[in-house]
């Protein structure tokens, strides 16, 4: 099959753009990427007692539970009971979440939210096979707009294998996986609360 013009421009523009933090109000959390060795797949939840939005990393070697806006791991079971099962890829939550079952999505599939009630989308583009790209986008995003505008390269997955990319279902924090790392971005609610 052959590639048109519009798609070549599209590929050559976004091999052009660099990784570059996203913009205000997003801000990374804790101190960049998290190692998270064996990553199978993230989920979010909510503390109970916080609102903070949390995120269980499910691993080869055991599920993490971290907050999303400091990236403390706040709970650890090594052996766990039950992985990410049934229609809706869940299992259970662990620590402060322990009693609600989490979704998860990565590498069995499933999936996170792809935009916020606001307008901020997220993209995940491979125009160099196997290296995804994650896009935080507002607006027309890539296709409209520059990069650094209504667009803004803020992953690109070259070290390891992609996992999964989106944001929690409030809003708050955007969350990328790959085999070996998690990186969080927050934000304010949007909501005000």
């Amino acid at each position: 099959m052959a590639v048109t013009v519009f798609q070549q421009q599209l590929r050559d523009r976004f091999l052009a753009a660099t990784v570059t933090p996203p913009p205000a109000p997003w801000q990374p959390v804790g101190p960049g990427m998290i190692a998270v060795g064996g990553l199978l797949g993230i989920g979010f939840a909510t503390d109970p007692a916080t609102g903070h939005d949390l995120v269980l990393a499910v691993s080869t070697a055991g599920h993490g539970l971290f907050d999303a806006t400091t990236g403390e791991k706040i709970a650890r079971v090594l052996d766990p009971e039950e992985e990410p099962d049934g229609p809706d890829l869940a299992c259970p939550g662990i620590g402060p979440v322990a009693d609600v079952r989490v979704p998860v999505a990565g590498l069995h599939g499933g999936g996170l939210h792809t935009g916020t009630d606001d307008g901020w989308h997220v993209e995940v583009l491979v125009p160099e096979w196997p290296n995804e790209r994650v896009l935080l986008c507002t607006g027309g995003g890539p296709y409209t707009g520059d990069h650094g505008e209504t667009w803004w390269q803020v992953f690109h997955s070259s070290w390891s294998t992609f996992r999964a990319a989106g944001f929690s279902p409030s809003g708050r924090t955007l969350a990328v996986a790959t085999s070996s790392d998690l990186t969080l971005w927050s934000r304010p609610d949007p909501r005000g609360r």
